[in-house]
């Protein structure tokens, strides 16, 4: 007897700024991300910000913020980088934080060119960082932009018509998605939801400032090779129709 084959899922999910953990546990067994880049930009989203360590703070957390020239309204790939000295500060202030982490020799060359690389569009930063983290984590997933797939329609119909024009049978979501995922657009289209939450393991034993909701980035210079093994331990996924 043939071997069913498992369902194409389609992750889908607008482009971060050294994007946090739980954005990549949604990765761990599928081979393709969608880059939402086509979608508006939200000053308050996380496309251009995220958090580090920072054991100083109260709630040992730092936030690092790019600033961005852009008009409401704009889409995620339009947004330009402000003519601003933030890579250097963001630099280093990595350098400051993460300097005697274990695996911070390691990544520092390759992190230490994307950072010199005089960036003008915000979409290409998130990209790169994000090509970055996967390679580090050995994610080996595609990374595609929306907006070379052109999908048609907003938030539920948008996805819809994403996992049609990628074969996808599933989509893989957050928890927050349910709240606006309409059940009987996408079962009309065959698709079936994913939800994927994650729970942050405690990780870097015997070092100081570890926080939930920090960037992938920490988890990487700190475990390593075992980082893919700390995102498994904290990764849940159910299947379940939205409501």
């Amino acid at each position: 007897m043939t071997a069913a084959v498992p369902a194409r899922v389609l992750v889908a999910h607008q482009p971060a700024y050294l994007p946090w953990q739980g954005y990549f546990s949604r990765l761990l067994d599928v081979d393709e991300l969608v880059l939402l880049d086509h979608v508006q930009f939200s000053e308050r989203g996380w496309q251009h910000r995220n958090h580090i360590r920072n054991p100083a703070a109260t709630d040992k957390r730092a936030r690092l913020t790019v600033p961005v020239c852009h008009r409401f309204g704009q889409s995620i790939n339009q947004v330009r980088l402000a003519d601003e000295p933030w890579a250097a500060r963001h630099w280093r202030t990595l350098e400051h934080i993460y300097a005697r982490a274990p695996y911070w020799p390691t990544h520092r060359e390759r992190l230490a060119a994307l950072y010199a690389t005089p960036w003008e569009r915000l979409v290409d930063l998130d990209e790169a960082l994000t090509r970055f983290l996967l390679d580090g984590l050995g994610l080996r997933v595609r990374l595609v932009r929306s907006s070379s797939l052109a999908p048609a329609g907003v938030r539920t119909a948008m996805l819809a018509d994403l996992c049609r024009r990628t074969g996808s049978r599933a989509l893989r979501v957050g928890v927050g998605a349910l709240g606006y995922l309409d059940a009987e657009v996408l079962a009309a289209c065959g698709v079936h939801v994913e939800v994927a939450a994650y729970t942050h393991p405690r990780y870097a034993g015997g070092w100081p400032g570890w926080a939930p909701g920090l960037s992938a980035l920490d988890l990487l210079l700190f475990e390593g090779p075992r980082a893919v093994d700390v995102l498994r331990a904290g990764a849940r996924l159910e299947t379940r129709e939205p409501v």
